[in-house]
C-alpha cells in the first residue's frame, strides 16, 4: 500500500528538517524524525518503514535501527500503524 502524495511529500519534508540527507542520518536524527512524524500526526511506524525502505542509503542503519524501532514501539500503542491521513484544507 503506498501512502497517498500529502503523506508522502509531508514524510519527506520532516527528514530534510531533522536529518537533512541521507549521508547524515544517525541515531539521534532519526529518533528526532520519528518524534517529529508523531507530533505532526504521522505514523512512526509507516515513518520507521520509509527509514527501512531507504536503508541501503544510510550508512549505519544496521547499528541504530533496532533502537529506532524500539522507539516507534513504545510511542505507538502496540508497535502497529496509526496513521492519520490529513486532507488538505
Amino acid at each position: 500500500m503506498t501512502a497517498p502524495e500529502p503523506i508522502q511529500e509531508k514524510v519527506e519534508e520532516i527528514f530534510k528538517e531533522t536529518c537533512g540527507s541521507w549521508q547524515n542520518c544517525n541515531q539521534s536524527n532519526v529518533l528526532a524524525f520519528l518524534s517529529q512524524c508523531e507530533e505532526k500526526g504521522l505514523d512512526p511506524q509507516y515513518c520507521f518503514n520509509w527509514l527501512n525502505q531507504n536503508r541501503e542509503q544510510i550508512s549505519d542503519w544496521s547499528h541504530f535501527s533496532q533502537v529506532a524501532q524500539e522507539w516507534v514501539n513504545e510511542h505507538t500503542s502496540t508497535g502497529s500503524p496509526e496513521t492519520v491521513y490529513f486532507q488538505d484544507q
